[in-house]
């Protein structure tokens, strides 16, 4: 198969599971949103080297949604799946789950993130990477929103750096 052969996002989807404990806690005896945002990077990042074949990096957090809080005990759920790409770049989507461990499937949407990578060589250069074959709807829907945000993030940065020069 060519490296460049367009992939759908069934081929690089990743699912976690972590029990969080007390060493993960906040002052209020959470989880902390640090930990949270760690594991949702290590899942985007497993996503992003499946899809490009290699190495890749985290650029950009696009979005965190905190929804719910986790609690100590708990069984943490990640999900995620390349949503878009371009010729370097990828967004991956990921959502966090959380599960009492007494009480099995009974899980609780608690975060959604969206992460930008880039694929990278050997000496830490941008490299190209598979198109994503969109065939499903919600494929269709996951990258048109990916657009959206892309859209988003390119235009801030384009006023943000107007701004600075004048």
């Amino acid at each position: 198969m060519d490296s460049l052969t367009p992939l759908p996002p069934s081929h690089s989807h990743v699912s976690l599971a972590v029990l969080v404990d007390q060493r993960d806690a906040n002052l209020l005896g959470n989880v902390h949103g640090g930990v949270i945002m760690r594991l949702v990077d290590s899942t985007a990042g497993a996503v992003a080297q499946r899809h490009s074949g290699g190495s890749a990096v985290t650029a950009a957090m696009d979005a965190m949604a905190f929804l719910n809080p986790v609690h100590i005990g708990d069984i943490v759920h990640t999900f995620a799946q390349v949503n878009w790409t371009g010729r370097t770049s990828m967004e991956i989507g990921v959502r966090v789950e959380a599960e009492p461990w007494n009480v099995p499937g009974d899980r609780l949407h608690v975060a959604s993130a969206y992460l930008v990578f880039v694929a990278i060589d050997a000496v830490g250069g941008a490299r190209e990477i598979p198109p994503l074959e969109l065939t499903t709807d919600d494929d269709h829907r996951r990258a048109r929103e990916a657009t959206i945000r892309r859209s988003h993030r390119l235009a801030v940065r384009a006023e943000i750096e107007a701004g600075r020069q004048s």
